[in-house]
């Protein structure tokens, strides 16, 4: 399968203030009558020195570029979902002028924005709402080269965050935005709700005996175009969290899945955040040849919320529970 094709397929499965501080001047000491002193002569007159103006911070964003900070982001254009919700939970949502389509929605968002396709957004559209920030993902910038430059000739910050691969990155990503938005307390905030979460959920997991574990199949794209994905993804790592083990953790980073492969592997446990086809758990159980494969013979197909599995945010914990849930439901009981 092309390069172009794979990604366009995971766009389809995964698509499925700088607040302004002011200090207070001290008050002036009330005025005393001073002692009469000898006069001197008069001091030269020497000009005050001008002050200094203020020079806009200049920061790297997650995707290597150097972006100039505003001193003041009231307004911000949004075209991930993923960094939507990371702008919102960070208590930015007001500023929030237009989203993409995806976004389109979402708690904490205004609903009477504008929105645009993420993939190939109207420029023309973009440049008239002059935002002080645009944050867009590598998903934005497929197949274009430089979309953007007009938009930053003409003042615009464009930071680019990528698609995070794995945890770790979804917190490198919570402490940039943080403090791109000048929200650091909020951000270490939200990255250590997280992390304790995902450390409870954890601890159990690596507790399960080995005896008990059990193989874990997450789709992604339903038949006839099946994707999942190997190691180095973070949703691999969110099935080892919870003691359980991917059955494509030999291969690599997001993949096309052929029928024979999962039948072959003979999962436990079967995971699908498919949404776009009104009944994913009930054609998984019904596909032709699948009928031996120990997670359809048992009936142990489920459905994990589909924003939470697929955005790389600090959401994935909804998904994690989940998951945790489905495979384990003795060791994760609700």
């Amino acid at each position: 399968m092309s390069k172009k094709l794979m990604t366009l397929l995971l766009a389809l499965a995964m698509l499925l203030s700088l607040a302004a501080c002011g200090g207070q001047q001290a008050a002036a000491p009330e005025a005393t009558e001073a002692p009469a002193a000898a006069e001197e002569p008069a001091a030269a007159d020497t000009p005050a020195p001008e002050p200094e103006e203020a020079v806009p911070a200049t920061i790297t964003d997650p995707s290597g570029a150097e972006i100039t900070v505003p001193e003041d982001i009231s307004s911000i254009v949004t075209l991930a979902p993923s960094l939507t919700e990371m702008v919102v939970a960070l208590g930015c949502g007001d500023a929030i002028a237009a989203c993409d389509t995806q976004s389109a929605g979402l708690d904490g968002l205004n609903p009477d924005v504008p929105v645009f396709d993420m993939v190939n957004p109207d420029m023309e559209s973009l440049a008239a709402l002059k935002p002080d920030l645009l944050l867009v993902s590598n998903m934005s910038l497929y197949d274009q080269q430089d979309p953007y430059q007009p938009l930053i000739d003409m003042g615009v910050c464009v930071a680019c965050v990528p698609n995070a691969e794995s945890i770790q990155g979804i917190y490198d990503d919570i402490a940039f935005l943080g403090q791109l938005l000048g929200r650091t307390e909020e951000a270490d905030g939200l990255a250590a709700d997280m992390r304790a979460s995902i450390d409870a959920i954890a601890a159990v997991g690596s507790a399960i005996p080995e005896e008990e574990r059990k193989s874990v199949y997450f789709e992604i794209s339903a038949a006839p175009y099946m994707y999942s994905f190997g190691s180095g993804v973070y949703l691999d790592e969110m099935i080892s969290l919870i003691g359980a083990e991917n059955i494509l953790a030999d291969q690599t980073g997001w993949l096309s899945v052929e029928g024979e492969t999962v039948v072959a592997a003979a999962p436990d446990v079967i995971l699908t955040n498919v949404n776009y086809i009104d009944d994913p758990v009930g054609e998984i159980l019904g596909r032709d040849g699948w009928a031996g494969v120990p997670a359809v013979a048992d009936g142990a197909v489920y459905y994990i919320d589909n924003m939470a599995s697929s955005l790389p945010n600090h959401n994935i914990v909804t998904a994690l529970e989940q998951m945790a849930q489905a495979v384990y439901p003795t060791y994760f009981a609700r």
